[in-house]
């Protein structure tokens, strides 16, 4: 009977080290792929910055023409932003308002 208790105590060890590698390594990777995606999000945000200033820049330059000289891609967007604009300034008199400024 001790023969099979030391063999088992011995498999049973060799089980637990077998899988707490696979686990700490299944956590490296894990961390790994985090951290590559949070590097894969970074780069996202600096492409979307720039796009946004891109579009920001284009805005500005071309602001003041009339709709109906605009470049038609852009027409309805420049109108979303002047409307957005707008209400912006509208909600900032409200908040003004409430605060009694």
């Amino acid at each position: 009977m001790e023969i099979f208790d030391k063999n088992f105590v011995s498999k049973l060890g060799e089980t637990i080290t077998t899988k707490g590698k696979e686990v700490t390594d299944k956590a490296k990777d894990l961390a790994e792929i985090a951290n590559l995606r949070s590097q894969i999000n970074t780069c996202e945000e600096v492409v979307k910055k720039n796009y946004m200033e891109i579009g920001k820049k284009y805005y500005e330059k071309h602001a003041s023409v009339p709709d109906e000289e605009m470049e038609e891609d852009y027409e309805e967007a420049c109108r979303a932003i002047r409307n957005a604009q707008i209400g912006i300034a509208d909600l900032e008199a409200k908040i003004k308002e409430i605060k009694g400024v």
